[in-house]
């Protein structure tokens, strides 16, 4: 392809295509502020000292409350009691048997709400009809506590992991289709104008336009989906312990009956440091995400 131009400076009297997209691409590089990429050392510490600081608060105002003696050091030990207790339990196989049973049941019970959760989500899109039927019934079924679910799950699966992983996904589930429906549902019109208008229809306009335009607001369900995943299963192993299956919450129901503070506080440490990694996975994710569709600068 070729270019007429009336320049003076041109012999030809036409411009090649590749020299005309070259000196394109150089303008729009004017407009282009480039910024330089700080130093690994300088962005690390960036990331890492509000997080410092904010552990440091915590720390502080709980060695102030134990000094104003609200509750006796037998229920309410300092982090120095605590911190120790951690760090012995941590030397433990017995800890680390119990942790990747707890992450096991997770990733397992979580993968399978990410299923369900994207399989209703999609159905109830493909139909006015299921969303004006089921559309209600999947934010009623995620505003419903997880403890409420547990009685059922018992009953229909005794006391073993089934009744755990049975809960987790209710939890997630809703949350996750939630999120792609919602993702749909905000879609531009004129994107999907325009997707039509270049030919995709039907599953090509859905691998093409939706999904990557839902794909932010997607996110945010899965994000929020785990939080519920997390807290159900919490709550599924204190209350349905399976013999010989040290978990989490084993460790936890373990140390309420024995009175051992330290030791109870220790573990719901790591349920926080786990939850805020995953947390912080998924922020990541969301945040690149976004960057890449243009919904935050550079």
């Amino acid at each position: 392809m070729v270019v007429e131009t009336s320049g003076a400076g041109e012999a030809s009297g036409v411009v090649d295509s590749g020299v005309l997209n070259a000196e394109l691409a150089g303008l729009d590089d004017l407009e282009r502020v480039v910024a330089a990429k700080p130093p690994l050392v300088w962005r690390v510490w960036s990331a890492l000292w509000p997080k410092l600081a904010a552990l440091a608060i915590v720390l502080t105002v709980w060695q102030l409350l134990v000094w104003t003696h609200w509750k006796s050091p037998y229920v309410l030990p300092g982090p120095d009691k605590v911190l120790p207790e951690l760090f012995r339990q941590v030397s433990k196989a017995t800890f680390w048997n119990g942790l990747e049973r707890t992450l096991r049941r997770a990733a397992v019970g979580y993968s399978f709400a990410l299923v369900i959760g994207s399989i209703i989500g999609v159905l109830v899109l493909q139909s006015s009809f299921l969303r004006r039927a089921f559309g209600s019934l999947i934010t009623g079924v995620q505003t419903m506590p997880s403890i409420a679910w547990f009685p059922l799950a018992i009953l229909f699966f005794k006391l073993n992991e089934s009744a755990i992983l049975f809960v987790v996904v209710l939890g997630a589930a809703p949350s996750i289709a939630n999120g792609l429906i919602g993702g749909v549902d905000h879609i531009p019109p004129l994107l999907l104008r325009s997707g039509r208008m270049l030919g995709a229809r039907g599953p090509s306009l859905y691998r093409h336009v939706i999904l990557p335009a839902a794909l932010p607001s997607f996110v945010g369900g899965l994000k929020q989906g785990w939080s519920f995943a997390w807290r159900s299963l919490m709550a599924g192993e204190l209350l349905v312990i399976v013999a010989g299956h040290p978990s989490l919450g084993v460790f936890l129901q373990n140390a309420r009956d024995i009175n051992d503070a330290p030791w109870l506080l220790s573990m719901m440490i790591v349920i926080l440091v786990i939850g805020i990694v995953v947390d912080s996975l998924f922020t990541l994710a969301d945040t690149s995400i976004r960057r890449r569709w243009g919904l935050l600068s550079s």
